[in-house]
């Protein structure tokens, strides 16, 4: 069983800048909001010669490459989707014309399918889920943070209980940083794996689950 983890945010949060310090040899990334990378270099590390890199948000290609990588590609270590929300729309613009029900429910299902997917990995193979998030208000001032998602039936599923991990991907005071447990948000990590807050270097909590899970100091 591989190790899957969702980091959610808004745009600009940091999400993506967070896998900068990745092995690229080792880290496969499937860039579905066809945006490229945030850091000074990226190009050269991540791309078609190096087998590590490729744009696509049609969730029948997405699910190929990970077929592959789980079989045929032992050496990628850490796998990238980045965003899920863009599989979603993909799949939602690709029947707009549909107004039945049916195009939903066919939606929930692909989503689900993919991540439930993603779980039945090779046991060396962690799984990182971009997605961007939503923060919900009422009257009262009261405010809820979770994974964007698109249609009523994705929202009542609710993504965030498909990982144990759930990384709230925030900017405070200048500085990016992760939340790792609820705190008027869907975020959630194993318990006492990781302080309230903590960098935003998604290869060093990779390096913290592998520790706790194997009972390491």
């Amino acid at each position: 069983m591989s190790r899957v983890v969702c980091i959610m945010g808004e745009s600009g949060a940091g999400k993506t800048t967070s896998l900068r310090n990745l092995d690229y040899k080792t880290t496969f990334i499937i860039d579905a909001d066809r945006k490229g990378l945030s850091w000074k270099g990226w190009k050269k590390k991540y791309n078609t010669e190096n087998k590590n890199y490729v744009q696509t948000s049609n969730v029948g290609a997405i699910e190929n490459v990970i077929s592959r990588i789980d079989t045929d590609f032992k050496d990628i270590k850490v796998l990238v989707i980045d965003t899920i929300n863009a599989i979603m729309v993909d799949d939602e613009m690709a029947r707009m014309k549909e107004k039945n029900y049916d195009k939903w429910q066919d939606l929930a299902t692909c989503i689900w399918r993919l991540i439930s997917k993603l779980h039945l990995l090779r046991d060396d193979l962690t799984v990182i889920c971009i997605a961007h998030s939503q923060t919900d208000r009422d009257d009262s001032g009261f405010y809820f943070t979770r994974i964007k998602t698109s249609g009523k039936k994705l929202d009542k599923i609710v993504l965030e209980s498909k990982f144990t991990t759930v990384l709230l991907a925030k900017a405070v005071d200048g500085n990016y940083v992760f939340e790792t447990y609820a705190n008027h948000s869907t975020a959630k990590s194993p318990m006492g794996c990781f302080d309230k807050e903590i960098p935003n270097d998604i290869k060093t909590v990779i390096e913290q689950l592998i520790k706790y899970e194997n009972d390491e100091e």
